[in-house]
């Protein structure tokens, strides 16, 4: 976690992360963030190495967090290549497009890892659980960085502890996906005038068209029926009910953030 967000905070040109000066914003640091992410990466295997090194799960556990390594970075990439920073294509954005981004980006590394560890150090073989928690990990996944566009938009900076860049930053978020959705002709002209502009007034311009469309209300919405289907899912798992299943996924999400 600490690690991706290094380099993600260098990627996004972030200001704050957590209340506090991203790492590669302290000036005894800049650039040099970029190995303090590699050493922090590969500190994971060291630690693997230490615990685990003489253990049949060894090899598994390697495996995993591997695997959950590409698959983020595929995610990263394509959110970086789906817009570039200073110009405008509205083409290459769709809802579709923002899930592909955020269950690659998000969801596996930081649901379904844990998870997915903590049931290969029970003992945990049956596919099927696998593919059970793939997927509703995936969903919660991507209910995490759906919030996570609407706070970026919406939060108190001094409650979440960063400021907001999406708009600014050209993000596919969720939010300008059902704008883009929901707007008039007007509209759009408005937001590809004033969207990906480092310019407190354009957007401001762009969250008054989010005002007008009602995409706030739309999130509470999205948020409101994903409850109630990840109760559902969790529900058909046989043995676990479903409150301490999101009573287990809320500690971890409340690490995450």
């Amino acid at each position: 976690q600490a690690y991706f967000l290094v380099a993600d905070d260098i990627m996004d040109a972030s200001e704050t992360r957590r209340g506090q000066l991203c790492w590669y914003k302290q000036p005894d640091v800049q650039l040099n963030a970029i190995n303090d992410g590699i050493l922090l990466e590969m500190h994971i295997y060291s630690i693997l190495r230490r615990h685990f090194g003489s253990d049949s799960l060894y090899t598994a556990l390697n495996d995993l967090f591997h695997e959950v390594t590409l698959l983020t970075a595929t995610g990263q990439y394509m959110d970086l290549v789906t817009a570039e920073p200073s110009k405008v294509d509205f083409s290459r954005f769709s809802l579709e497009r923002h899930s592909l981004i955020v269950i690659y980006k998000t969801a596996f590394y930081t649901f379904y890892l844990p998870c997915a560890l903590a049931m290969r150090l029970a003992g945990i073989t049956d596919p099927t659980l696998y593919a059970k928690t793939r997927e509703i990990c995936i969903l919660i996944g991507e209910y995490f960085q759906v919030q996570d566009d609407y706070l970026d938009c919406y939060g108190d900076p001094n409650k979440i502890g960063k400021v907001g860049t999406d708009i600014r930053d050209n993000k596919c978020s969720w939010l300008i996906n059902v704008a883009l959705q929901e707007c008039t002709p007007k509209q759009r002209e408005i937001l590809e005038r004033n969207y990906a502009k480092h310019d407190a007034a354009c957007e401001a311009e762009v969250k008054a068209v989010f005002e007008e469309i009602g995409v706030a209300a739309r999130y509470h919405e999205y948020e409101e029926a994903t409850h109630a289907k990840l109760q559902k899912m969790i529900s058909e798992v046989e043995g676990m009910p479903p409150d301490m299943f999101l009573m287990l996924l809320k500690r971890i999400y409340k690490r995450q953030k």
